[in-house]
């Protein structure tokens, strides 16, 4: 049997925890230290930092190191967590019993581990929740604080439904709120609270900001280093050096992730330079390779999972990735034995299999009418991701949309794999495998035009089109992608960013427009705004001292600030 790429993962213990052993809840850097001191991060995502992608991420590490990635939860609704049955089932699964609405008494043993948290193969791990009531919060977090290492806030979220709910960046004008919810974890969670937060338009105000979510409780805090307008195509690129003035001015025993700009795995150790964090943590540049914390393989030692072209660049091919995230679904979430498979394409290989139908597929994009009837449509072995209430898995809701951001530039070119892609049902893993048979005949095709070519088959035209667009192709452009697309840029089969264009290419490009209220009107207008922004320049005491005006800022008793 080939290779799974998931070698190492050991399958869930069926087996019961034993009552945990009582232990003191440690606090800040003490409580970072005993978990390793890690250094890089799978970010919380909403519905995207599931457990099978939090293995895939850490499948790329040696297995002596994967315990070294912390990895977050998906951001959930603490009143809905608390108060639904069907919401815990269909977001967190620690065990294979469902998820109580009342957490189990200091020292009960705890229901044999399945998937979130599990203490061998998924930690450490912290569960986000977004949350705008202290009660509410504090009832669901004690819910899943047996089955992680720490419970971290949502303060970061910028999209319309937390400004419509309340929550994430929505509730940082009111910062006694945010005071309540952090203590309240902190008083009464066994383990420690952390938090997650967005700059403030001025560096007073963030630094106090985070000042107050320490004092609060907070053992970690982490810094999106944009504000909340940074989103879309107006997100931009995140402010190290806002990051770097808060940890100059924070105690220096406070612990700081810092998160933005992570595109490739070279970024990681610059933005840890640059901005003298603890830690680094991705969202994006993670989304589009699960590999990113890995160290790519030496020059010879590639494989077949990682290409890397005539001029010395490469990346995971997209086909291996595939490969390993449906591997993980069948051994760890359907619990079965993933197909055996043959080996990955490389050029000298038999080609005979390329030009073949693939036996999974049929033309709607759904496996032949006889195997559904036969295995009810899960793939080998049955399964269709759901469980016997017929509630989806977490792991399985997230699959479409991580294989398109997986996909993104290979089904540019390949639409059809893109249709098909589109077409399938959820869950159901005889659809993926079949798309997984597509993307390996193409991926090979494609190596083989390679070769034949001597490289030539591989065009950078997004290059092209962006400095077609751009009113000033200059690579060191601070408003211009064009640097980052050229440095990113890989063939449609390696696994690669997507690079955002930067407002002020958006805004070229029309994909943004300013509104009539903000639009400049003539010189007087312009030398107004202009007045107005110098002299707000100056203002950076002023506005730390309207926020402080509205908030109290609890002196805190703690050691780590």
């Amino acid at each position: 049997m080939a290779s799974t790429g998931v070698q190492g993962l050991s399958p869930p213990s069926s087996s019961p925890s034993d009552a945990p052993s009582p232990k003191k809840k440690l606090h800040g850097r003490a409580f970072y230290e005993s978990i390793g001191s890690p250094k890089f991060i799978v970010a919380p995502m909403v519905d995207q930092s599931e457990f099978a992608w939090r293995m895939l991420s850490r499948s790329f590490l040696p297995e002596s190191q994967r315990s070294s990635l912390l990895a977050y939860s998906p951001m959930l609704h603490a009143r809905h967590f608390a108060s639904s049955q069907k919401y815990r089932d269909s977001h967190f699964q620690p065990s294979r019993s469902p998820l109580p609405d009342t957490a189990p008494p200091a020292g009960a043993p705890l229901p044999a581990p399945f998937l979130d948290g599990n203490p061998a193969i998924d930690r450490p791990l912290f569960v986000q929740f977004c949350a705008n009531d202290p009660a509410s919060l504090a009832a669901a977090a004690q819910l899943v604080a047996p089955y992680c290492d720490a419970v971290d806030l949502n303060l970061g979220c910028p999209q319309g439904i937390a400004r419509k709910g309340h929550y994430g960046a929505f509730l940082q004008e009111d910062q006694a709120l945010i005071f309540s919810l952090i203590r309240t974890l902190h008083e009464q969670l066994p383990v420690p609270v952390t938090a997650k937060i967005r700059l403030l338009d001025t560096k007073e105000a963030s630094l106090a900001y985070a000042r107050n979510v320490l004092a609060a409780g907070a053992s970690i805090l982490t810094v999106h280093g944009r504000r909340r307008e940074q989103k879309g195509h107006l997100t931009g690129l995140a402010d190290w050096a806002m990051i770097r003035y808060l940890r100059d001015n924070l105690p220096p025993e406070t612990v700081l992730f810092a998160n933005g700009n992570i595109l490739q795995h070279g970024d990681l150790a610059r933005c840890l330079a640059a901005t003298g964090a603890d830690a680094v943590m991705s969202a994006e540049g993670n989304l589009s390779d699960p590999g990113i914390f890995s160290q790519p393989p030496d020059v010879g030692s590639e494989g077949r999972e990682y290409w890397r072209g005539r001029d010395g660049r490469g990346g995971w091919r997209v086909d291996a990735v595939f490969r390993r995230y449906l591997n993980i679904l069948h051994k760890y979430v359907l619990e079965q034995d993933p197909p055996v498979r043959r080996e990955l394409f490389m050029v000298g290989d038999n080609t005979a299999w390329i030009d073949a139908s693939s036996e999974l597929e049929d033309d709607d994009g759904q496996p032949p009418a006889k195997k559904r009837k036969h295995d009810g449509g899960g793939g080998s072995g049955g399964g269709s991701g759901k469980s016997e209430k017929g509630v989806p898995s977490p792991n399985f809701v997230a699959v479409q949309a991580h294989l398109f951001h997986m996909l993104r530039h290979f089904v540019s070119r390949h639409t059809d794999v893109r249709d098909r892609l589109g077409r399938a049902r959820m869950g159901n893993i005889s659809t993926y495998e079949a798309i997984l048979e597509m993307v390996e005949r193409r991926v090979a095709q494609g190596l083989l035009e390679y070769e034949r070519t001597d490289g030539k088959s591989v065009e950078l035209d997004d290059v092209v089109s962006v400095e077609k667009d751009a009113e000033d192709p200059e690579e060191d452009d601070p408003e211009s992608s064009i640097r980052a697309v050229r440095e990113c840029k890989r063939p449609w089969w390696v696994i690669q960013p997507i690079i955002r264009p930067l407002p002020k290419e958006a805004l070229a490009k029309g994909a943004v427009q300013v509104k009539k209220s903000k639009a400049v009107k003539g010189p007087a207008e312009s030398a107004k705004r202009k007045a107005d922004a110098d002299a707000d320049a100056g203002k950076g005491d002023a506005a730390t001292e309207a926020l402080e005006t509205t908030v109290s800022y609890p002196q805190s008793q703690l050691v780590s600030g």
